[in-house]
C-alpha cells in the first residue's frame, strides 16, 4: 500500500464511523417513535360500546365536579338523556350551522378549518383558535380535559377519527347533544331546556333554541336568559344563517328578530 492509499484510508475511516453513528442513532430514534406511536394509539379509549350504550358520565362532568370540590363546593350535575328524534330538527340545524356546518360531509375533521386554526395558533405562538368539529368536541367532552395543549389536540384528533369509524353520524350528533355543557352543572339539551325555560326540549320556541345554541362557545360565561350585547349578536348571527340556508321562513325570521335587536 502506498502513501496516498494510506492517507486516504485515514480520512475515510472517521467519515465512515460518523456515518454509521448517524445511521444507528437515526434508526434508534425512528424505532422509539414507532413504539411510542403504537403505545399512544392503543392507549386511546375504545368507543365501540357507544353504539348502543349511553355513557354514565363524561370527563367534562367529572372535571367540573373536581373543580367545584377544590373550591369547597359540591356540584350537582343535571343531565337528562333524550332520544334523537325528540330533539327538534330546527334545534339540530341551529347547533350544526353554528358549531360545524359541514358535519355530515367530513370524516370527523374539517381540514380547511384545521388549517386556519393552525395558522392562527402559529402566528400567536399558542392555541387560540378552536376549529373543532362536533366529533372533536364530543371526543374532548367524553374523554379529555379542557386544557389547551398540542398533545390534547392530537389525542382529540385520533379519538374523533375512531368515533367516526365506529359510530354513525346521527349517533355522534345524538351523544353530543346530550352531553354538551350549557352552564354550571347543566349538560345536554334536555337538561338545559328544563333548567332555563321550564319545558322539554321538544317544546322549545325558535327564540329559545337560538338562545341555547348561542351559549355553546361560552357556557360558563353567558346564560341563555341574558340579554348581553354578545349574546344578542350571536343570536342574530344564528338567525341570519337559519334564514340563509332556508331552515326558517322570512316570516319566522321577522317574528323573532325583535328579541335580538341591539
Amino acid at each position: 500500500m502506498n502513501f496516498f492509499e494510506s492517507g486516504e484510508n485515514k480520512i475515510l475511516k472517521p467519515f465512515c464511523s460518523r456515518k454509521r453513528i448517524i445511521l444507528t442513532t437515526g434508526s434508534v430514534v425512528l424505532l422509539f417513535l414507532f413504539v411510542w406511536a403504537l403505545v399512544f394509539y392503543y392507549s386511546l379509549p375504545e368507543v365501540g360500546y357507544l353504539k348502543r350504550h349511553n355513557p354514565k358520565t363524561t370527563a367534562l362532568i367529572e372535571l367540573r365536579k373536581a373543580q367545584a370540590k377544590e373550591r369547597g363546593r359540591r356540584l350537582r350535575a343535571r343531565q337528562r338523556w333524550v332520544s334523537f328524534r325528540k330533539i327538534p330538527k330546527l334545534l339540530k340545524q341551529s347547533i350544526r350551522i353554528s358549531e360545524d356546518a359541514s358535519f355530515y360531509r367530513h370524516s370527523g375533521i374539517d381540514y380547511q378549518e384545521l388549517k386556519e386554526s393552525l395558522k392562527k395558533d402559529i402566528q400567536q405562538g399558542k392555541l387560540v383558535r378552536g376549529g373543532s368539529t362536533i366529533t372533536q368536541q364530543l371526543a374532548k367532552n367524553l374523554f379529555l380535559t379542557t386544557n389547551k395543549s398540542f398533545l390534547r389536540k392530537i389525542k382529540e384528533y385520533f379519538i374523533a377519527r375512531r368515533l367516526e369509524r365506529h359510530l354513525s353520524k346521527n349517533r355522534i350528533f345524538h351523544l353530543y347533544l346530550n352531553i354538551i355543557e350549557f352552564g354550571r352543572g347543566i349538560f345536554g339539551v334536555q337538561a338545559a331546556a328544563r333548567h332555563y325555560f321550564g319545558r322539554d326540549v321538544s317544546r322549545l320556541t325558535l327564540e329559545q333554541m337560538i338562545r341555547l345554541t348561542a351559549v355553546i362557545p361560552k357556557p360558563l360565561k353567558v346564560s341563555p336568559q341574558s340579554n348581553s350585547r354578545w349574546l344578542k349578536w350571536k343570536c342574530r348571527w344564528i338567525l341570519h344563517k337559519l334564514l340563509k340556508y332556508k331552515y326558517i321562513t322570512k316570516e319566522q325570521y321577522l317574528a323573532v328578530w325583535p328579541a335580538f335587536k341591539k
